[in-house]
């Protein structure tokens, strides 16, 4: 009797083939400039700070005004999308990307750009969490851009959604390679999203001195409730404040359900008038970055703890108890 045959598994090979396809350096990205006369604008700020919101009525009321707009979320999380898409998740291209190419088959615009009312938005993605670097994954994000003809694309604004948080590697893309005219920031009047405001401006006067010509056209302050800090962190800077967005409970009702607030004819809509026209108008400004006690200064003692003294550590301190003191070996010779 012919014993049965053992299984195979094909694991082993299927693990090598991807740890050998994950030390492929991706290729350099495009910086040649869009054939079409399009305002490439980059959009940054720390997470959670409203960037998806502000763009996604920004787009809308763009699309309302005549314009085509086009929203590329560049976050990992991938929820750029979901207001304009009432909570929706789009597929995202590195997704649809690896799905594809599995089945052997091409991607198409129409597997990853969707519009709404006139805007055309897509998602870049990022890899499954513990599996890769999100701005690697930003970097193989743009070349499946270029294959699919993105300079090539007749728009009129293409606005890129990037995570502010940290502006290196894939997410400072457009900044070190001049991939957009100018960069707008975010933020609100609180320490850590003015420190990554200002973390934007010093990326990009950092480039200006390499030889770089992107500008920071300005700021939007959301949930502004008056207090003043990122006004007085613009006028610093040297920026102009677009907009600012009220903290209010309407908005934050409404956005928590995904719905747009900036429509034509709705309460919302001269702020969001304003600011399309702001952005499209605005011109790239060299920014002038805040020393991080020049940031601290924009708020109260009490709300920063700036009369904190640093106290040097001892080896006591470390080590639990007292240290006797050790001669040194070392041989010290006098110089003439």
């Amino acid at each position: 009797m012919t014993p049965p045959a053992r299984a195979v598994s094909l694991q082993p090979l299927v693990d090598a083939r991807l740890r050998a396809e994950a030390a492929i350096e991706p290729d350099p990205v495009s910086t040649a400039a869009p054939s079409k006369t399009t305002q490439i604008i980059a959009i940054y700020g720390k997470g959670g700070i409203g960037k998806s919101f502000t763009l996604a009525n920004l787009s809308y009321m763009m699309a309302q005004q005549g314009k085509k707009v086009l929203l590329i979320g560049c976050d990992p999380k991938s929820d750029t999308t979901s207001l304009l898409f009432g909570g929706r998740a789009c597929p995202t291209i590195i997704e649809t990307s690896a799905k594809k190419k599995l089945a052997g088959e091409e991607v198409k615009v129409g597997d990853v750009c969707f519009k709404r009312d006139g805007v055309f938005a897509m998602e870049l993605g990022g890899p499954e969490v513990g599996r890769g670097c999100g701005g690697r994954g930003i970097i193989h994000g743009f070349e499946l851009l270029e294959k699919l003809g993105f300079h090539d694309w007749g728009f009129d604004y293409i606005l890129l959604d990037f995570l502010g948080d940290v502006v290196c590697g894939g997410f400072g893309l457009p900044i070190a390679r001049d991939m957009c005219q100018k960069v707008i920031v975010v933020g609100s009047n609180d320490l850590q999203s003015l420190y990554v405001a200002n973390n934007v401006c010093s990326a990009v006067e950092y480039f200006r001195k390499l030889g770089g010509n992107v500008g920071v056209a300005g700021m939007v302050i959301n949930k502004d409730d008056g207090t003043g800090e990122a006004h007085a962190f613009a006028q610093a800077a040297g920026i102009p404040v677009l907009a600012a967005i009220p903290a209010d409970e309407d908005i934050r009702r409404k956005s928590a359900a995904y719905q747009i607030v900036g429509k034509p004819g709705g309460h919302w809509a001269p702020l969001f008038e304003g600011l399309a026209g702001s952005v499209a108008e605005a011109p790239p400004i060299r920014p002038k970055p805040l020393s991080q006690d020049e940031l601290l200064g924009l708020f109260t003692s009490e709300a920063v703890g700036r009369d904190v003294v640093l106290e040097p550590a001892t080896m006591e301190d470390m080590c639990g108890s007292a240290v006797i003191e050790k001669p040194s070996l070392e041989v010290i010779y006098d110089t003439v």
